[in-house]
């Protein structure tokens, strides 16, 4: 049975939009899943891009229990909860200077095999709203370019440097070395099939083979095409609620129009492969 014409028997799916995402419902995460959820969920995933949870308790032990069912769990290079290397700590208060993932990104595209998806659990929302998550697909960016780009970007690869998004937040160390990856800029997905874009504005650095002022023109060009509206979907947090999305085919922004409120989670993170 295709993964994209799976008939669902223990979850209930309703999509955000044509496009991208899903509300999943009647299933309580905490509890350790069948194999039949399982098989459900990932196949939502696979389908929609990203999936969405309400009304779910999770400890930190148990949300690193679900992330694990679907791989083994990414260490972030830079950032890990003291106790859990595993967990990345959402934080932001009154006293934050900038909040992680503001600009439209997949995650950790730096390293040499960036994570297969990543596992969001807010627990605390802004009093006032805000803090809403934009995705955007990535399969229908690339579909959507004409033809003679396709053709163009077609077998280029382009850079992806980890310092310039952590050596601001983790100050200037000449020491410390940042994780850089050499991916193709149109990815396969390796359960889909699909061919996706993949460069973002948060890693990606140049294209290779172009001189700079060509690779930032074409960079620049990708970086609106992703952005435009009818490839997003956009979803309102509550408390207990839980994003699972797609990096491989997948992109994200987070809304941070919510200071001085405060709004906390965590994140499990899921390793993946080589980007062909």
């Amino acid at each position: 049975m295709k993964l994209e014409t799976m008939q669902y028997q223990t979850i209930q799916v309703t999509p955000l939009t044509p496009t991208i995402g899903a509300e999943i419902a009647g299933v309580d995460l905490a509890k350790p899943l069948t194999e039949q959820q399982f098989a459900e969920i990932h196949a939502a995933l696979i389908q929609h891009l990203v999936i969405f949870f309400r009304e779910q308790t999770l400890s930190t032990e148990q949300h690193k229990v679900f992330g694990r069912r679907f791989g083994k769990l990414h260490i972030h290079p830079t950032s890990q909860m003291p106790g859990h290397p595993e967990v990345l700590e959402i934080k932001a208060d009154e006293n934050s200077t900038w909040v992680a993932g503001e600009v439209w990104h997949s995650d950790v595209t730096c390293e040499t095999e960036p994570p297969m998806g990543s596992i969001l659990h807010i627990t605390k929302v802004p009093d006032n709203g805000g803090g809403d998550t934009l995705f955007a697909n990535m399969y229908r960016a690339y579909e959507l370019l004409s033809d003679p780009m396709r053709q163009f970007l077609e077998g280029k690869t382009a850079m992806h440097e980890g310092a310039q998004v952590y050596a601001g937040r983790q100050g200037k160390d000449p020491n410390r070395q940042y994780p850089v990856a050499e991916h193709p800029i149109v990815r396969t997905h390796p359960v889909s099939g699909k061919k996706a874009l993949y460069v973002n504005r948060n890693f990606t650095t140049r294209i290779v083979g172009l001189n700079k002022n060509e690779s930032e023109a074409v960079l620049q060009m990708l970086y609106q095409h992703i952005e435009r509206d009818d490839l997003k979907c956009r979803f309102k947090w509550r408390p207990g609620s839980i994003a699972f999305w797609d990096n491989r085919c997948a992109q994200h922004q987070a809304m941070w129009d919510y200071f001085p409120q405060k709004r906390y989670g965590q994140r499990v993170t899921v390793a993946g492969d080589k980007p062909y």
